[in-house]
């Protein structure tokens, strides 16, 4: 068994010092990350590497235990976004400083993880100041 810590620095390594939901860099951040279980152990998610992502404070109690949002267009529940099997570029693209929806994936997670709060916004802005946005691994519109 890995032991916690060496496990979160893997997770870590992993998403490059990124949230794997809304792509914000933690160098910047005053708050430490978290190791999210994208599948809520509250739920029977275990604790192992392809089910755990590395996500900014606001994702990770944004996400707290849910698993599906609300698509908006048909009103039908769909499965949030998983970083451990979804393309982020499939489901999202940046619209300057906004992340928007491309599926009902995409469309459900910004809302339920409220991605385009006006800090978050904010917190791109200055991200561009120190070349750190848009992240090199996610393609621009």
């Amino acid at each position: 068994m890995t032991p916690p810590r060496e496990m979160a620095r893997q997770v870590e390594a992993r998403a490059a010092g990124r949230c794997e939901y809304c792509r914000m860099h933690q160098s910047l951040q005053g708050a430490t990350f978290h190791v999210e279980h994208i599948m809520p152990q509250s739920r029977g998610g275990r604790a192992q590497l392809d089910n755990l992502a590395w996500a900014c404070p606001s994702c990770n109690l944004h996400k707290s235990h849910r698993v599906a949002g609300v698509d908006l267009e048909t009103g039908n529940e769909v499965p949030l976004f998983n970083p451990r099997i979804d393309n982020w570029n499939v489901h999202f693209r940046w619209d300057g400083y906004r992340i928007l929806g491309q599926t009902p994936i995409g469309w459900a997670t910004v809302i339920a993880l409220d991605l385009n709060h006006p800090r978050r916004i904010q917190i791109r802005e200055a991200e561009a100041l120190f070349a750190l946005f848009p992240p090199s691994d996610v393609a621009e519109c």
